[in-house]
Parts: C-alpha cells; structure tokens; sequence
C-alpha cells in the first residue's frame, strides 16, 4: 500500500524569470508552455503528484507560484500556508535575479529546504550568471543547486522533484494520507 505524502511548495524569484513557465511546464508533464508573458497577480496555486520511483509513496505537491513584482510582496505570505520548502528561481541572463535571491528566499522565511534553480539556459548567447555562481549562491542558502530551461526538458523535472524527494532535509514531509 503506498501512502500519498504532502508538501507545500513556494516558487519564488523576481517577475519574469520564469517561475510560471517553470510550473506550467513541470505540471502538465512539459505539454504546456506558455507562448505570451502573462504577469502572475498575487500567487497561483497548482497542484501535481509525484511518484518517487526508489519508494512506494507519492508526494502530493501544493506548488505556490508567487509574483514577482514588488508590488505584491508585502502581500504575498498571506497566500501561502506554512511552506515546507523553496523553489526560488532566478534568469542565468540576468546577474541582478541572482543578487535578488536571498531577499526572495528570506521573504519565504529562510532556513526552509529547497532549490535554486537557474533558468533559461537555453539562451546560451545572452548568459550572464556562470554555473558556479549560481552554485556558490545555493550553498550560501542552503539550497540544492539546479539549472536548466523552462523550454527544454533538460534539469527542469530534476528541480522540482529535488523539492519533492522524501529524503529531503528538514520538514519537507508533512504528513502523509493512506
């Protein structure tokens, strides 16, 4: 008998770094990317179950997508009920969502388990944050570092299910349903 095991995710991140691409593209298991830049109000609450394949359980994740603009963050932890883990995200084109990270991080009430994830790396030409920034950024935060491409299916399912993993540190098991 296998137990459904439930988490709460926030996605966090400056606007336009592609926190709802990401989300869409991971629960609709990569059939929907969003073709036109649609700006998040508040935070969008999706839903996807995981199956963890070296286990019998499923993680059931509550995955907050929350804006990134500045004029909803003083609103944004009124929408979210007690996150167990961070998802924040940041575009390997811009240095500034980098420096914007533990601000982001901190606003979710830092010390939660997560991911960094770096985005768009699709767009080779125009990168502007190395890997090994973005990693030295994760491990100041202590945060698990991916990165990746909302576009391609290359490290945006490992991001995401790195949240979601039962053996992650921490409170990431909330409680679990038969």
């Amino acid at each position: 008998m296998s137990h459904v095991l439930r988490t709460e995710c926030v996605i966090v991140g400056d606007k336009a770094v592609g926190k709802t691409a990401l989300v869409q593209m991971f629960t609709s298991d990569g059939t929907t990317f969003p073709k036109s830049y649609n700006m998040t109000f508040g935070v969008e609450l999706y839903q996807k179950q995981v199956n963890i394949p070296d286990i019998t359980s499923v993680v059931e994740m509550l995955l907050y997508d929350s804006s990134g603009h500045k004029l909803y963050t003083d609103c944004l932890k009124r929408y979210w009920h007690a996150p167990q883990m961070v998802l924040a995200v940041f575009d390997v084109t811009s240095e500034e969502s980098l420096v914007a990270v533990p601000r982001w991080v901190s606003l979710a009430a830092g010390g939660l388990p997560g991911v960094l994830f770096g985005n768009k790396t699709d767009l080779v030409g125009r990168r502007a944050v190395s890997p090994g920034a973005g990693e030295a950024a994760a491990e100041k935060l202590g945060l698990e570092y991916f990165e990746g491409s909302a576009v391609s299916v290359v490290g945006r399912r490992s991001a995401v299910e790195g949240v979601s993993h039962p053996r992650c540190p921490g409170p990431c098991r909330v409680g679990s349903v038969s």
